[in-house]
Parts: structure tokens; C-alpha cells; sequence
């Protein structure tokens, strides 16, 4: 089952006076193969425009499939999607006009300059010679990549390459940038720049940005609302707060010294009062629970009696992993391997 930001899901037309600069209803996408693997199913989404919308899910869950269709770069089997109001699959032409993106994969060319990048990129759009080198300029500037502007792009750091393929999905100043994985394999200090400046894009510039990511600080740190994607549906969709908050209770992790004890650690723990949802992962036990410090004693006392050693155990608030595991029924990263 999927939600929308909007109340209303009547199918209308998207319209600038309603205040959408992205909706995909009811998306399907089957890729041949034996067998056939069905990448979008029945995928629905609305995104507010100057707001950062973030699509989380591990790889395989259809978060690259729904941008390259939303970016003209596939063909839905069936659903609709709009851009800015603009029918994708009727209005590709004028689509890329006002979008912006920046894939997984490179889009520089590695044997030219960071400047020559950028020049390129803006007069493909149509713009003039002048006009691109002085956004180039300003570009290279804003992405503190002033001092390699003249540099080939094939000797640039992975930060500094990433920087630049953003820079390069800007050059034209799109309405809507969409943004595929674009920390993926960054440094934390690199990934903290890209952060800031996504921030920035929405809160300076009133750009929307569609974000893809398996990082759920990422997804929790920079989208105004996010949608939990899991085998090419929406399962929930809110503010990370929001999404959080739905959650009543702590969650109790408990850290078993052996972890052949965990299938009895989980029987253990699942029949504790106001305890529930126990999920093991390594010699990890994770419940939620309505008062997470009350619940801690009797979880001891439980594991104890069974002659269950324990390392540790902590009680934490709600955290986006929670919420994935509360509506996917398995932990992130149980996805994520």
C-alpha cells in the first residue's frame, strides 16, 4: 500500500498552483529475463516543489528505476508520472528541459577540464558561450572547485568528481534535480560537504530534489519527507519525524555473548510483557518496547534464568531502521546483504 503527500489522489494533472513538482501514479516496470524481475509495482509517489523528497531503500528495491523513468530515461509498462506538469512520456523533450541529473555512474568526461565540464554541459542546454563560462565560474566556485577548474576531471579526488557531476546537473538551472545514490562511495568528510550542499539547493534555491539512498542518516538528516521503498512499492511515506514518532516505545538491543543462543534469546524475550518484535541479526537481539528502561530488567532477569549470558544492552529512541523493520518486517541491513 502507498501514500501521497497530498491528501487529494484524484489523478488529476499536476499544477504549479498546487504546489506538486513531481508525481508518478501507480508506476510498473518489468524487465525481461527468466525469470522476468519486476522492478516497479504499482509505485505511487507526489513530491511538494522546493523540497528535498528522499526514496529509501537497498539496492534492487526500485529507487533507480522510478528515477530513470521519472527523468525520461526509461518508459513506465503502465502508471503515469509527471515532472513540473509535464506528461513524461508525452512531454520527454520539454521534461529534460527543466530537470536536472546526476546518476550513479560519472557523467564527466574524464579527459577534459573541470571548467570544459561545465561549458559543455551549459551549452548543450542551449546556452550562450558567455553565459555558461560565467556559471561555470559560479558553479566552480560554490563547489570549492575553483583551484582544479583547469584540471583534467580523470585526476580529481571521488569528492571532488561527485561535486562536480552535481555542478554539471545545475549548470541550467533545472526546476527539479534528481540525485541517484549521490554518496555513494564518499569519504564521511566528503559526504558531509555533498550533504550541505543538497541542503542548501532546497533551503537557498527552492530546488526540488528527489534523493535515492540506502543511508538512513542520509535519508533522516536531508529529506523534508521521505517513502520507504521495498520490492517496487511504496510501504510508508512521511517526515522522518513523523515516521519515527508513529513508533510508540523504545527499542531495547541486547548483545549475547554466544550467538548460538539467540533463537532461545528470541523466544525468551518475544513472550515478555510489553515487549514485542524481536529480531536477531549476528548475536544481536533488537525488540521494541512501550518503556524501554522498565523493560530492561525483565529482559535480564528472562535471559539469565536461561543461563543466557549478555555483553551489553542499550535503549534508544525510534530511528528510521525501526521504522523499516516495523513496516518491512526485516532490518535494513538484513536488506542491504
Amino acid at each position: 500500500m502507498s501514500t501521497a503527500i497530498s491528501p487529494a489522489r484524484s489523478g488529476a494533472p499536476v499544477t504549479a498552483s498546487r504546489g506538486l513538482a513531481l508525481r508518478a501514479a501507480d508506476l510498473v516496470k518489468t524487465y525481461p529475463g527468466r525469470p522476468p524481475v519486476r522492478a516497479l509495482d504499482g509505485l505511487s509517489v507526489e513530491v511538494a516543489a522546493g523540497t528535498v523528497f528522499g526514496l529509501l531503500g537497498p539496492n534492487g528495491a526500485g529507487k533507480s528505476t522510478t528515477v530513470r523513468i521519472l527523468s525520461t530515461l526509461s518508459r513506465a509498462d503502465s502508471g503515469a508520472a509527471e515532472v513540473a506538469g509535464l506528461d513524461v512520456a508525452r512531454q520527454p523533450d520539454q521534461v529534460r528541459r527543466r530537470i536536472g541529473l546526476v546518476s550513479q555512474k560519472p557523467s564527466s568526461d574524464p579527459m577534459a577540464t573541470g571548467r570544459e565540464n561545465l561549458v559543455l554541459a551549459g551549452r548543450l542546454h542551449g546556452m550562450s558561450r558567455r553565459d555558461a563560462h560565467r556559471r561555470a565560474a559560479e558553479l566552480l566556485e560554490r563547489f570549492r572547485l575553483t583551484d582544479a577548474a583547469d584540471r583534467l576531471a580523470r585526476t580529481y579526488s571521488g569528492g571532488m568528481a561527485r561535486k562536480l557531476d552535481v555542478a554539471i546537473g545545475l549548470m541550467h538551472r533545472p526546476e527539479v534535480l534528481f540525485l541517484d545514490e549521490p554518496t555513494t562511495g564518499l569519504d564521511p568528510e566528503a559526504r558531509a560537504e555533498m550533504w550541505a550542499e543538497i541542503e542548501r539547493l532546497a533551503v537557498d534555491h527552492q530546488t526540488t530534489v528527489l534523493l535515492t539512498t540506502h543511508y538512513l542518516e542520509e535519508a533522516d538528516r536531508l529529506a523534508d519527507r521521505l517513502a520507504i521503498v521495498d520490492h517496487g512499492r511504496v510501504v510508508v511515506e512521511g517526515s522522518p519525524e513523523e515516521l519515527k514518532s508513529a513508533l510508540r516505545g523504545d527499542r531495547v538491543r541486547v548483545e549475547l555473548a554466544e550467538q548460538d543462543d539467540t533463537g532461545r534469546a528470541r523466544s525468551l524475550v518475544g513472550g515478555i510483557a510489553g515487549v514485542g518484535e524481536p529480531v536477531v541479526e549476528g548475536r544481536s537481539l533488537t525488540a521494541r518496547a512501550d518503556d524501554g528502561a522498565a523493560a530492561v530488567p525483565a529482559v535480564l532477569a528472562a535471559l539469565d534464568g536461561a543461563g543466557i549470558a549478555v555483553a551489553s544492552v542499550t535503549v534508544a529512541r525510534p530511528s528510521l531502521d525501526d521504522v523499516y523493520l516495523s513496516h518491512v518486517g526485516r532490518t535494513f541491513k538484513e536488506d542491504e546483504k
